[in-house]
């Protein structure tokens, strides 16, 4: 009797502590990688028809116009710049580097994102990088595009620009190595280099998709070259990924080292406000916050565009704005503990050049700065934020200002104010600044509205390897 009584209480509080679980409110789920519901075929159809059948178009011809018109207003600028020589710019002396620079470290911070998204989130198994990581592949040769060009024209004669390369000569124009400058040479070299190839192989199953789906003859012969004869067979996909994690591997120390070479530029110099140790750390996570929010700025547009929500979902969105928001302490850490050394050092120009970054006359940039990089990311800590659509499409935007602020700050407003007031002279830059500035976002803007149109933008293999586990979670 004993027992069946027990028992009977026993099965009373395992029912009332049932009923207690089902009346409370469930917690809500992460958003899926990809949306269920989808097949193979219904993913390859989806993504190739972005490239094969769907027509062009007006909204892409306007914004294609748009673009290639800034892109001829660059080239155009780079001609006169060529004739006139860099007096065009507002360069002066103690502001012997300005926009070129600046508009050089913001585009190099730019494209580390599609490293990152690509090569270090596949070796740590991160399922979410799938429907972005050709997109973020392409943006990063874009961007390396656009800043290994400003170097080349701020040198003032960029026709001799092979005097930084270790080529044999007689006349003994042997570069000096011991100057970082030599070193970015180098470093955009071998980040632009494995960055294709690493695009590329990422590439070659898709166009052996897009050379079996195409009507067009022309299309059979071009996609046909670039899928390098692939079958699909199983020695094909076992060798392509060997060689695709191997670039992965290779691809991922980049990550640190290039933007790291970049803070070095600023770090082994005597300029307040540059000769700091933290300075390869700092441009590393600053690279990857503005990376990270230029990828969300452009994919925001398309996935609703091109109707790709089901495979661009809030789970990726939500993931980009917690690594915006990590990165954005960062940043908020690096601000915080270059105010203290200058401080705690006790170097008097250290202090001032912290002073006039805050009061001077660039103040408004330094408090522009501020509110970009630090105090909007931090809206990012709510939930509703992060599954705001039009939220995450501002703050990454304001985001995408602040770091070019910050490079502004960093080369010019320290440079404007040296050692001595005698050669104090303040920066004002000329139409030609903002004319290679916005010209060479019409680059940018020219050569991803050509591979949106011509190469999918998403990996159909890839995300085709997700279906199976996609349907799996909906069916548990």
């Amino acid at each position: 009797m004993s027992r069946r009584k027990s028992g009977k209480q026993f099965r009373g509080k395992r029912l009332e502590s049932t009923d207690t679980v089902q009346t409370m409110s469930p917690a809500p789920a992460d958003p899926p990688v990809l949306e269920p519901g989808h097949t193979y075929a219904s993913v390859t159809d989806k993504i190739s028809s972005i490239v094969l059948t769907r027509k062009t178009s007006r909204g892409w011809i306007f914004g294609f116009a748009v673009s290639f018109t800034l892109m001829m207003a660059f080239l155009y600028a780079t001609a006169y710049l060529f004739y006139r020589g860099i007096g065009i710019w507002g360069t002066t002396i103690p502001v012997g580097w300005a926009f070129p620079i600046v508009n050089f470290v913001w585009w190099i911070g730019i494209g580390h994102a599609g490293t990152l998204i690509s090569a270090v989130l596949l070796l740590l198994h991160q399922e979410w990088r799938t429907s972005i990581n050709r997109f973020a592949e392409a943006m990063t040769l874009f961007a390396v595009s656009c800043a290994g060009l400003f170097p080349l024209l701020h040198m003032g004669r960029p026709w001799v620009f092979y005097w930084m390369l270790p080529y044999p000569n007689t006349m003994d124009l042997w570069p000096n190595f011991r100057s970082p400058l030599v070193w970015d040479v180098f470093a955009v070299m071998t980040y632009f280099t494995v960055s294709i190839l690493f695009w590329y192989m990422g590439l070659i199953p898709d166009m052996a998709t897009l050379r079996d789906r195409t009507k067009s003859k022309f299309g059979q012969i071009v996609y046909g070259m670039m899928a390098l004869g692939w079958r699909g067979s199983a020695a094909h996909w076992q060798r392509h990924e060997v060689a695709y994690l191997l670039m992965a591997g290779l691809a991922t120390p980049l990550v640190v080292s290039v933007h790291s070479i970049v803070g070095m530029d600023f770090a082994t110099a005597i300029v307040p406000g540059w000769h700091t140790t933290f300075s390869p750390p700092f441009f590393v996570a600053g690279a990857i916050f503005s990376g990270f929010a230029m990828v969300m700025t452009l994919m925001i547009p398309l996935r609703s565009i091109y109707g790709l929500e089901d495979f661009v979902t809030l789970r990726h969105l939500d993931n980009m704005a917690k690594v915006i928001l990590a990165t954005g302490s960062m940043m908020f850490y690096g601000y915080s503990a270059e105010i203290f050394f200058a401080y705690y050092s006790g170097n008097e120009y250290e202090r001032f050049m912290t002073v006039n970054r805050m009061l001077g006359p660039y103040g408004w940039s330094y408090w522009a700065l501020i509110t970009c990089n630090v105090v909007v990311p931090q809206f990012l800590w709510s939930q509703r934020v992060r599954r705001s659509i039009l939220a995450l499409f501002v703050i990454s935007l304001i985001v995408n200002v602040g770091m070019w602020l910050e490079r502004f700050i960093i080369v010019i407003v320290s440079l404007h104010r040296d050692f001595l007031p005698s050669s104090w002279h303040m920066y004002y830059p000329t139409i030609w600044d903002f004319t290679h500035l916005f010209g060479s976002i019409g680059l940018f803007f020219t050569l991803l509205f050509l591979f949106v149109r011509i190469l999918p933008m998403i990996s159909i293999f890839e995300l085709r390897a997700l279906v199976h586990e996609t349907d799996e979670e909906a069916s548990r």
